[in-house]
Order: structure tokens, then C-alpha cells, then sequence
């Protein structure tokens, strides 16, 4: 049986937790993989905390210049693992430490220094949406689900993810989000600002990869000054700026952008 596509004929590194897989191709393209699909792809504490590592792991591979976040068995995620967080409510020390695990993985994500992008099936609920939020960007099946639910759950959402979605849809979606809990249609989600793009599940993960590959052929140094700039509040983005803006005076990237462009060629940044 073919492996799926996103997978398909890539390198699969050591796993740090169960359920998590990781792997990198010669395109690169790496791709990060939720797969526990007995539990639709529930995040446990120990993906929680191998979360920060992997992505480390994966951005010091050579030549990685892009992230597929996604899920195995045409789920996403569906949040986290009920059943464990029941457990850690018993203890509010235990709780939390269990959200700051949380939160020290969304920002390891957010802080990718190469475009991520979630491929999102199936369902993308809790903090499975938690991290599609903290991706750069958002293709969505139109056949998803996805909603942040700690309102049908009476867990109070860190402050950490709650402005991160707020930023990225707005505060009065965020609030329509958050309050209800509801699940938005994957046809839904990019007129509430949840997706860059909304396709049928048959052609979202080539259209994914295709993307994640045209993102290999562009400026690291463009890209990453925009992350960075995007990062901070707006009256921190010069200086954020600052340092991209220097080496680009100084680097190759321009001088390449503009022969490229000049003879009428690809640039080879």
C-alpha cells in the first residue's frame, strides 16, 4: 500500500514520542505528523513536551526550508488527550505545568524559523486547532472541523493562544471561537480568517505540498524578515527589521534576485 502523500518517499527521523513522526525529503519539504488515529490524533502530554525538541531537530536538517504540520488517517487532531487532562485537573500544580507545556510548544512552533503550514482533515478541535493557529498558514479540507472547545470544558485558555487567535481572525471572531466552542466547517473557515485556502480533501495535500515546495525556491532572508517583523507588536517591527534589512545590503540574496531577474532565469537563493 503507498504511504500517503505528504510522506510519500521522505526520511523519517528517530521518533521522540509516540503518536508524533517526523520526516524530511530531498524537496525541501519536512513534515510533522500527528498519528495516534485509534484517538484521532489526540496530543498527549509526551507529544506536548517532545513538540519543542523536534522542531529544533528539524530545523537544523540541511536543507529544510519548509513544515507540513499534519495528521495521519484524514484527522488533524482532535485536541487534547481527554482522558490525561482529566487526570491533571486533579492537581492544579499539575494543570499548571501541563499548560505551560502547552504554550513552551505552540511558541516552539510559532518560532519555526522556516514557513509552516497545517494540512488540515478531518478534525482540527482544542489544541490540535491551538497549533494550526500557531502555523504560518492554513489549507483546510472543506470537509474539516475546527474549533477551540475549553468553553464545553470549563478550561481556562492561556493567554498565549488566546491572543495568537485573536491576531490572526480578529477579536470578535476570536470571541465567537472561544465563547461557543461550535466547530466551524472546513467551507467556513476562511471567511472567519482559519484558512488561506479551502479545498476538496481529494486535492488539499497536493496543493499543500505544492505550495510548501514553491516556498523552497524563495528568499530565506525575505521570509524569515517577514516572520520576524510579524512576530513582535507593531511598534517593535522596525527594530525586528533591523538586522534582516542589514544583511540584505550586505548578502547575496538581492544581488542573485536581481541577476535572475535580469536574465531571465529562476533564482538560486
Amino acid at each position: 500500500m503507498d504511504q500517503p502523500l505528504l510522506v510519500r518517499h521522505r526520511t523519517a527521523l528517530p521518533a521522540q514520542a509516540e503518536g508524533l513522526n517526523a520526516y524530511v525529503g530531498q524537496d525541501g519539504v519536512a513534515v510533522l505528523e500527528f498519528d495516534r488515529p485509534h484517538r484521532r490524533n489526540a496530543v498527549t502530554l509526551a507529544i506536548w513536551q517532545a513538540l519543542p525538541e523536534v522542531l529544533e531537530q528539524l530545523a537544523g536538517q540541511e536543507g529544510v526550508r519548509a513544515l507540513l504540520l499534519t495528521g495521519a488517517g484524514a484527522t488533524f487532531s482532535a485536541g487534547a488527550d481527554i482522558a490525561e487532562l482529566s487526570e491533571v485537573y486533579g492537581d492544579p500544580e499539575r494543570a499548571d505545568a501541563y499548560h505551560a507545556v502547552n504554550v513552551a510548544a505552540e511558541e516552539a512552533l510559532a518560532a519555526f524559523p522556516h514557513p509552516t503550514l497545517a494540512v488540515v482533515h478531518g478534525a482540527c478541535v482544542g489544541g490540535g486547532c491551538q497549533l494550526a493557529v500557531a502555523c504560518d498558514l492554513r489549507f483546510v479540507a472543506e470537509n474539516a472541523r475546527l474549533g477551540i472547545t475549553p468553553a464545553k470544558l470549563g478550561v481556562v485558555y492561556p493567554a498565549v493562544p488566546t491572543l495568537r487567535l485573536s491576531r490572526l481572525v480578529g477579536p470578535a471572531r476570536a470571541k465567537y471561537l472561544l465563547f461557543s466552542g461550535e466547530l466551524v466547517p472546513g467551507r467556513d473557515a476562511m471567511a472567519l480568517g482559519l484558512a488561506e485556502r479551502v479545498l476538496p480533501a481529494v486535492e488539499l495535500d497536493a496543493a499543500a505540498l505544492d505550495f510548501a515546495r514553491v516556498l523552497t525556491t524563495r528568499s530565506a532572508q525575505t521570509i524569515g524578515a517577514v516572520k520576524a517583523a510579524l512576530a513582535v507588536a507593531p511598534e517593535h517591527a522596525a527594530g525586528a527589521l533591523a538586522p534582516w534589512e542589514r544583511r540584505s545590503r550586505e548578502d547575496g540574496d538581492v544581488r542573485e534576485g536581481l541577476a535572475a531577474f535580469l536574465e531571465g532565469r529562476a533564482p538560486r537563493f
